[in-house]
């Protein structure tokens, strides 16, 4: 098998995605697509939508797997890499973008949030459900009711896309999925460009990041807007980076206005301002100046909109819920119901913890952008075996920089209650810029990678309420089992990757 041989099989995985979303992707009710005697057969039928949600699994592992031979077959990572691997990323996409939406129905709560744009309510104060039939939407009943946790940017694309005439909702997500495949395309533009200027293998990033298949299943499939969220952060931390802060501030600042937990680069886009012999008084100025231009920008927008800083009271949105993955969210609901077993106040004691977590996080933020930066003598390397590239003392400072940035985001995402597939592709993102070593770092990658994969097919499929939702789903969790446990372990050509021991027979048989 070549590297052509795996950009194609992932394009079959990608086309059976496709094929998969007919029958479990996400419509709204009011959808005429419903009436359609394809997606009626599709849908309302308990074997094809077996058959579907069969494909569907069969997909996202075929995918997995045409990943990982790519690595096995582009090692070397040369120049001659870069074509295969945007060959790979286009083919892989391009079928995805016709999916109906996967694993989520956000994009139909986009299009809700739209709605209230033009009725002139306030989507911070009011949900969904202020809205008259707001079910036929197709949005999710978690959040039909919360406040929304995007900023202004993206709700004046939620508002666009509702002006668009049409007859279905699924014309209103296309802005949304062109928005997403625009973030896809930035990450794959900057993140090796911030590699390279890292002194690290641009290509090795842009196959570790981009084409991972849990960023494309989450960000083209699933259509959430983390993808234009991530996509505009890294643009303007490569900008900060490159001597081009007030740039570098804009995008970051647009970064926060689709969803504004991306707050945390500002303090480290200061410091790459300010530079590596910075003292106190410069940091401060340039910190003050970094978030006084950003602040600016958001009054602005608030202005325009009429809304303000309003997206600053929803950003607890998001942990109101919680995920037995989320190390707090698990010891939070755990402890507190083993306390109310008992008579206790299970509840007080279960957002005590979560607070807790809060806290610690912020407090670990704060650490990560005060303490004075370090910039190592000898850069870090992602080789075992040597071969790092000389780099000069700016592109040191901004690789311990953007590295410290990195682990602040993994200080908040793991110290949360709530910890969605997606957000392990902003941690993705930040470490592979800044180096993740072959070994124990990239094997931990790929068992991550598997595991959300792994995730999303057995997370939210639209199952009609006659069909058997139970058989549907342990169709779903078995085959995605069997077949993401295959590529780990069964795999004679893939397994190598996942156990060390049989890492030599892996390269013989990648090799042949």
């Amino acid at each position: 098998m070549t590297a052509n041989s795996a950009v194609w099989q992932g394009f079959a995985g990608s086309v059976m995605l496709l094929l998969g979303s007919l029958g479990v992707g996400w419509l709204a009710s009011s959808s005429v697509l419903i009436r359609n005697p394809l997606f009626i057969l599709a849908r309302t039928t308990p074997v094809a939508v077996i058959t579907t949600t069969v494909l569907l699994c069969l997909g996202a592992a075929l995918m997995l797997r045409a990943w990982l031979r790519l690595r096995q077959h582009l090692a070397g990572w040369d120049e001659k890499s870069a074509p295969v691997l945007k060959k790979a990323l286009i083919l892989w996409v391009a079928p995805m973008m016709l999916a109906l939406p996967l694993f989520s129905r956000d994009s139909y709560a986009y299009i809700g949030q739209g709605r209230l744009m033009q009725q002139g309510l306030n989507p911070y104060t009011d949900g969904i459900s202020a809205l008259n039939n707001y079910f036929l939407l197709g949005p999710d009943t978690l959040w039909t009711e919360a406040p929304t946790p995007y900023g202004p940017l993206w709700l004046w694309l939620e508002q666009f896309a509702v002006l668009i005439p049409a007859n279905s909702p699924e014309i209103a997500l296309i802005p949304f999925r062109i928005a997403c495949l625009v973030g896809v395309i930035l990450l794959a533009i900057y993140v090796p460009k911030l590699a390279a200027r890292h002194g690290f293998n641009p290509q090795r990033a842009l196959w570790l990041v981009v084409l991972n298949p849990v960023v494309l299943i989450n960000f083209i499939g699933s259509v959430h807007n983390d993808s234009l969220m991530l996509g505009l952060v890294v643009a303007g931390l490569y900008f900060a980076s490159a001597k081009r802060p007030l740039l570098g501030i804009v995008l970051v600042t647009a970064s926060i206005a689709i969803k504004p937990i991306t707050l945390i680069a500002l303090p480290f886009v200061g410091l790459l301002w300010a530079g590596s012999r910075a003292g106190w008084v410069r940091k401060f100025s340039f910190w003050a100046a970094t978030l006084g231009i950003s602040a600016a920008i958001m009054a602005a927008m608030g202005a325009i909109n009429g809304l303000g800083f309003g997206w600053l009271a929803a950003l607890q949105t998001p942990g109101t819920v919680w995920i037995w993955y989320a190390p707090v969210g698990l010891l939070s609901n755990t402890v507190g119901f083993v306390i109310s077993l008992f008579g206790g106040p299970g509840g007080t004691v279960t957002d005590i913890i979560k607070t807790i977590g809060q806290l610690a996080s912020i407090l670990i933020v704060m650490a990560l952008a005060f303490l004075p930066v370090k910039t190592p003598a000898v850069p870090f390397s992602e080789e075992s075996d040597g071969g790092t590239p000389v780099l000069d003392e700016a592109q040191l400072y901004s690789q311990a920089v953007m590295r410290r940035m990195a682990w602040a985001f993994a200080a908040v995402v793991l110290m949360a209650s709530m910890i969605q597939p997606w957000y392990m592709l902003w941690l993705l993102a930040f470490f592979a810029m800044t180096g993740i070593k072959e070994g124990w770092q990239m094997r931990t990658v790929l068992y991550l990678s598997a595991f959300f994969t792994l995730i999303a097919l057995t997370d939210q499929l639209s199952v009609f309420p006659w069909i058997p939702v139970v058989l549907v789903r342990t169709v779903a969790i078995v085959v995605g089992l069997a077949s993401v446990l295959f590529v780990m372990f069964g795999d004679k050509k893939t397994r190598g990757l996942f156990v060390p021991k049989w890492e030599i027979a892996a390269a013989r048989d990648g090799a042949s």
